[in-house]
């Protein structure tokens, strides 16, 4: 099946990204390689320039490919792990990005409350601080402490993929939260949650902080739920 033919109905810069990213990760355009030009996709795959053109760029922005503005574009990654995560990103369900968080919030939790120093904890007490004096603040001030506390969480965890996951997942934790807060006049309170999870990091009890973090990540994934089932 040729590449025009695989191009179905629906959004087509992800299908030119799957399309164009394939090449690369075969090796059909090897590490190096200039591709073809904008003007010779756009007659090969029966699409418009202008969507070549935003395909290109995300992948340029995703690192596969480098512009040499005058000269051409060249691939400048032959491995797709993080730019394909980056995609993900990009197209996931909020539900299934908060589906990911509670993974690795709660395997995070398990860890820092096993590992979490007398400093850590200072300094989650100060970012618990924080959030709670945002309560009454602009959406976008109090989304940024509430992640900033469950990030240093995600970071006493002590493992640096976790940490570079929540990273990953954190725009579109801004978009959750922030759709949550401003157009769900029942938001779930969770700020028990938080002070139960700082407590029980500082006593290092394993369960009571998972126990926390489900409590705290729990209702605001049933609203999303609630909101994809309508």
């Amino acid at each position: 099946m040729s590449a025009r033919q695989r191009l179905r109905s629906g959004p087509l810069v992800p299908q030119l990204e799957d399309l164009l990213a394939e090449r690369i990760s075969s090796g059909e355009w090897p590490l190096g390689a200039r591709i073809p030009s904008e003007a010779e996709l756009a007659a090969e795959l029966g699409v418009g320039r202008s969507s070549v053109r935003e395909t290109v760029r995300l992948l340029a922005r995703d690192g596969l490919l480098e512009v040499r503005h005058g000269v051409g574009t060249f691939v400048a990654r032959s491995t797709i792990a993080g730019a394909e995560l980056e995609q993900l990103m990009r197209r996931a369900r909020l539900l299934e990005v908060c589906e990911m968080r509670r993974a690795l919030e709660i395997e995070s939790a398990r860890l820092a409350a096993e590992r979490a120093r007398p400093e850590d904890l200072r300094r989650l007490r100060e970012l618990l601080g924080t959030r709670q004096d945002s309560t009454t603040a602009a959406t976008a001030v109090l989304v940024e402490a509430d992640l900033d506390f469950h990030a240093a969480v995600v970071d006493i965890a002590g493992n640096s993929i976790l940490s570079v996951l929540f990273e990953s997942i954190r725009p579109k934790l801004v978009e959750a939260l922030s759709e949550l807060v401003d157009h769900e006049p029942a938001r779930p309170d969770t700020g028990c949650a938080h002070d139960d999870l700082l407590r029980a990091l500082h006593a290092g009890d394993v369960e009571a902080s998972v126990a926390a973090t489900a409590a705290n990540l729990e209702p605001v994934m049933t609203l999303l739920r609630k909101g994809e089932a309508q």
